[in-house]
């Protein structure tokens, strides 16, 4: 018998639009989706779109207009500020395009600053997870950017996410740093049953992913399942 799909993420009808009058962008226009747990999800799309700001609102970093989102059930929609940041701290791993590091800590200690503090060995744990134990003691400014990309990514870990949320993970790196990168990512979801969803404007990064979502005009253009997904070492960029 098939295995039930669990439902990670649930979206309905975003909408989501800035400015007013002759000014006013329609960023999302009814946007529907479900993510499934232990699913990797690729939203490809050219800039503007509305890949970044349907990511945003995903995790919590900013308010939509109407529709609903539920993560595990919880309902985005009507939290108050604080009912937000605590979403994002304790259920999201985000990684970004910059990466955010703080160049006055060592690699450990900005692993150390999501870190579970009850697990005292879960930031060596990360590290060695990324490749990088041998340079926990760096400073930012020391490592390449492929390096620090995955030592945000060990940052994202430490917290024990639920969901991770990836915005243009690779677009600051050349394609052999983004491959050491990628590679973080699918053992994630294909090794430890992670839910991701990465938005991107690289097709190709899109292989790897079970799904595909594409949008233009803030709405969703297409959603084709990945019949063949590749493994990162197959990807060519």
């Amino acid at each position: 018998m098939e295995k039930i799909k669990k439902i990670k993420i649930r979206a309905k009808d975003l909408c989501k639009s800035y400015g007013a009058g002759d000014n006013r962008v329609q960023a999302l226009d009814h946007v529907s989706l479900e993510v499934f747990e232990g699913e990797m999800v690729a939203v490809l799309g050219n800039s503007g779109c509305g890949k970044s700001t349907f990511l945003n609102m995903l995790g919590g970093m900013d308010r939509f207009d109407s529709g609903s989102i539920k993560v595990s059930e919880l309902e985005l929609f009507g939290l108050d500020d604080k009912g937000l940041t605590d979403f994002r701290r304790k259920r999201i791993g985000f990684v970004f395009q910059s990466f955010n590091l703080i160049a006055e800590l060592t690699a450990r200690e900005n692993v150390a600053l999501t870190a579970n503090p009850k697990d005292k060995g879960i930031t060596d744990r990360m590290l060695e997870l990324v490749g990088l134990r041998d340079r926990a003691d760096c400073y930012p400014g020391q490592l390449s950017g492929g390096q620090q990309q995955r030592i945000s990514i060990a940052r994202a870990m430490a917290k024990e996410p639920e969901l991770f949320l990836c915005d243009e993970p690779t677009g600051s790196l050349d394609s052999e740093t983004g491959k050491t990168v990628l590679l973080c990512l699918e053992q994630l979801v294909r090794e430890y049953g992670k839910t991701m969803v990465i938005v991107t404007h690289n097709q190709d990064i899109s292989k790897i992913a079970d799904r595909t979502i594409v949008m233009k005009n803030g709405k969703i253009l297409e959603e084709r399942v990945n019949q063949n997904i590749l493994s990162v070492n197959e990807v060519e960029w």
